[in-house]
């Protein structure tokens, strides 16, 4: 095999990261800032908080930045705001991923990451014009998200070689995680000593900075790369030439009617259910049940997703060792990496439930229970290019929509549950996670598949008539 050290392949891998490092760390960074944009008394509830826990954060007050503007929104409007991303983002997938397919990944990935930037710096001028405008913003910058992890996989349809889709999808997506990883803390940190408008200006100016090194260094496909070596693109061309289909039609209902398809989509949709109640509601149950502030300490947010960039780096060498070294089955390895990457974050979600008021043990629970999810990036995650590498982009499209509800409505119903915020109703909450996340890596195991699909390969529609 041709070395990974330079190579245009791995090159791509690593633009690819800081792309999605920034796409998590503009998408998150709202919910930092927010804590400084409203009027400290409009957010505060009455206080019903159930004093199982006994307060336990020394805070020392030191004078902070207090000259950005701020707004009296509720928390219904603050929910607004911070839900909208999402019905900007589950608008674009599947058309993303069916333009990917005809414009080519890398236009479509970089307009991506530069619209949604452009949004980001406009943030605190339609938050001064008025609640609705930055809705709307927010809305945009869903839009311009929602194309980029199909484009990606478009692009990894015709750049990563069979036995290397795991590292090179792994390190491409890791990028997200570590995304969160920094930007939670650091939005912090630029809200205390400068002033919350600086989160969005800061992160908007870097996004548009890698779209100029991504317009230029990068191509659709190997073919069309300026500067790779002979050797290389032989040996990508040459692995994937029984992988990919000529013909200029997607064959929609075929897809539509393929279960090891759907096997992904529920996979997909209970991962994301769990990853998205715990991403917005964790400061919460800090804060409420343990009387612990995340906000305080950004740091202890930010490590479950840590945890989950290392796995997801790790596991993405060890699945293609497997397959490789080993030679163990495409299909064995995607199953088993979605179980592990499924029950384990299960069994950990609700013992966090039931472990009183140990918050070093919760915090520990919570980051294994998110750490083990990264094993998925290797299971289900990367499935879509194992089973039709043509249409991965599109795949992606389907299931990343189905995977956006939870987004929508996993916070909602968790906010729902937890009127009285007791121990008993958050253990519900875990509840309902941990048994979509089982539901889903049983459906995994049962129906997915390895193998190229008839139908996403060339000679298909011969075969049929």
């Amino acid at each position: 095999s041709v070395p990974a050290c330079c190579s245009a392949r791995y090159n791509l891998a690593l633009l690819a990261f800081f792309g999605f490092f920034l796409l998590y760390a503009l998408r998150v960074n709202l919910s930092v800032a927010l804590v400084d944009m409203v009027e400290p008394n409009t957010s505060l509830a009455k206080n019903t908080t159930s004093n199982v826990c006994p307060e336990h954060s020394s805070t020392i007050n030191v004078p902070r930045n207090t000259t950005g503007e701020k707004y009296s929104w509720d928390a219904d409007t603050q929910g607004w705001i911070l839900g909208s991303f999402f019905y900007g983002y589950i608008i674009t997938q599947i058309p993303g991923g069916y333009l990917a397919s005809k414009i080519g990944g890398k236009l479509l990935l970089g307009f991506g990451v530069f619209g949604t930037s452009v949004f980001t710096l406009l943030t605190p001028l339609a938050a001064n014009l008025g609640v609705g405008y930055l809705i709307a913003v927010r809305a945009l910058e869903g839009l311009g998200e929602g194309v980029t992890f199909p484009a990606m996989h478009s692009m990894w349809s015709s750049w990563a070689p069979p036995l290397e889709r795991s590292k090179l999808l792994s390190i491409s997506y890791a990028g997200a995680q570590l995304g969160t990883v920094v930007s939670l803390p650091l939005s912090g940190l630029i809200c205390y000593y400068m002033n919350w408008v600086y989160v969005f200006y800061i992160f908007g100016i870097l996004g548009v900075l890698w779209w100029f090194f991504w317009m230029w260094l990068v191509s659709d496909t190997p073919e069309t790369h300026r500067s790779i070596s002979r050797a290389e693109r032989e040996y990508i061309l040459s692995s994937l030439k029984d992988q990919l289909s000529t013909q200029k039609s997607v064959p929609w209902r075929p897809i539509l009617e393929s279960l090891p398809l759907w096997a992904i989509v529920v996979a997909h949709f209970s991962y994301n259910w769990t990853f998205y109640t715990l991403l917005t509601l964790l400061p919460t149950y800090m804060k409420e049940i343990l009387r612990f502030d995340a906000q305080e300490n950004g740091f202890l947010s930010a490590l479950p997703y840590f945890g989950c960039w290392l796995c997801i780096i790790l596991s993405g060498q060890i699945a293609d060792y497997l397959r490789e070294k080993q030679n163990l089955s495409t299909v064995c390895v995607r199953k088993s990496f979605t179980l592990i990457g499924m029950i384990g974050p299960a069994v950990f979600l609700v013992a966090a439930g039931f472990i009183g008021c140990n918050y070093a043990l919760a915090v520990a629970f919570v980051t294994i229970s998110t750490t083990l999810g990264g094993f998925c990036t290797s299971g289900y995650s990367i499935n879509h290019l194992d089973i039709a590498p043509s249409y991965a982009g599109i795949l992606l499209g389907i299931t990343n929509s189905f995977a956006t509800i939870p987004g929508m409505v996993g916070p909602v119903i968790a906010k729902n549950l937890t009127h009285n915020n007791t121990v008993g109703e958050w253990q519900t909450v875990f509840y309902i996670a941990a048994s979509i996340n089982l539901f889903g890596a049983i459906f995994f195991a049962l129906f997915a598949s390895g193998e190229v699909q008839d139908w996403a390969v060339s000679g298909y529609h011969l075969h049929r008539n």
